[in-house]
């Protein structure tokens, strides 16, 4: 019974180093300079992040005929569960991987909530959202400065007929507050 209850303890052990690696920061805060707002980044897993960012951001209309040629500034909530493929081969090539510096696939999915507006003659009012998949890449150095950009498609629903569209977010802006899990080189 002894060795069963140790056994077990140990292996409780080895599950939750499983989980909690040391590839991902524990949790990070950053400010968006280029779409004004606040992001935080915690740790899911391993490889493993849940990001959420709020701010004002460029966005298509997607109410509009064009909505690849009509943008906008919305404020926004977008989140998304990145898992980075590569932060292990980074830290064995000896690169930085310091405030999950690496590339990511990951569901995404945003709110926007623009109120009323006007778009080609006619009302719009109401929020409106997508839900999609994006591959990116994220860099963050020891001076705070961070950057991520990904793209992918996803699915647009709101007051409109429902369309797929592309999706690009782009978050340029500095590492504020962090708890280090790893530190990279």
């Amino acid at each position: 019974m002894r060795r069963l209850l140790l056994l077990a303890f140990l292996s409780a052990g080895f599950f939750v180093h499983a989980q909690y690696g040391t590839n991902c920061e524990v949790r990070q805060f950053k400010l968006n300079a280029v779409n004004p707002g606040i992001e935080y980044e915690m740790a899911l897993g391993v490889n493993s992040t849940l990001d959420i960012r709020v701010a004002y951001q460029v966005a298509l209309e997607p109410a509009s005929t064009q909505p690849l040629e009509d943008f906008d500034f919305f404020p926004a909530i977008t989140v998304q569960n990145r898992y980075y493929h590569n932060l292990n081969g980074r830290e064995r090539r000896r690169r930085s991987i310091y405030g999950n510096s690496g590339n990511y696939f990951a569901p995404s999915g945003a709110v926007f909530s623009p109120g009323s507006r006007v778009v080609e003659g006619r009302l719009v009012d109401g929020i409106h959202g997508y839900g999609g998949l994006v591959y990116g890449i994220q860099r963050s150095y020891d001076s705070g400065f961070s950057f991520s950009i990904d793209a992918g498609a996803g699915y647009y629903v709101g007051p409109f007929k429902g369309t797929i569209q592309p999706v690009v977010n782009l978050s340029i802006g500095w590492i504020i507050s962090e708890k280090r899990w790893c530190v990279g080189l």
